[in-house]
């Protein structure tokens, strides 16, 4: 069984800063892509951020230059180091992973979902 756990959420004021770790667990043989999606209330899930095994990143318009992807393999763990923090980040931010498992089978995984909010 592959999990996803996700950490450092929580509220902080516009221009603040926050890190969010997402650590897989379980029988896990490889780790593809890592990353994080976003979901405000009322809209669809959006991607943040996703870098692959080869720390080759792709970031959403609305956070390239502020915000930061970086995956620690050995651990498969990725992190989202966000800054300079807006209130149109607040979110539920979801951590992602395209995961082969240890029977082999590749397939996506979701963490449970972490709050950041941004507000005064």
């Amino acid at each position: 069984q592959v999990q996803l756990v996700e950490s450092g959420g929580g509220l902080v004021q516009p221009g603040g800063s926050l890190t969010l770790s997402c650590g897989a667990s379980g029988s896990i043989y490889s780790a593809n892509a890592m990353g994080w999606y976003r979901q405000a209330p009322g809209k669809q899930r959006d991607l943040v951020a996703i870098i692959n095994s080869s720390s080759s990143a792709t970031y959403a318009d609305s956070v390239r230059g502020r915000f930061t992807i970086s995956r620690d393999n050995p651990k498969n763990t990725v992190y989202l180091q966000m800054n300079s923090l807006k209130p149109e980040d607040t979110a539920v931010y979801y951590c992602y992973a395209r995961l082969k498992s240890s029977l082999q089978i590749l397939r996506a995984y979701w963490g449970q979902g972490t709050q950041v909010t941004v507000s005064s």
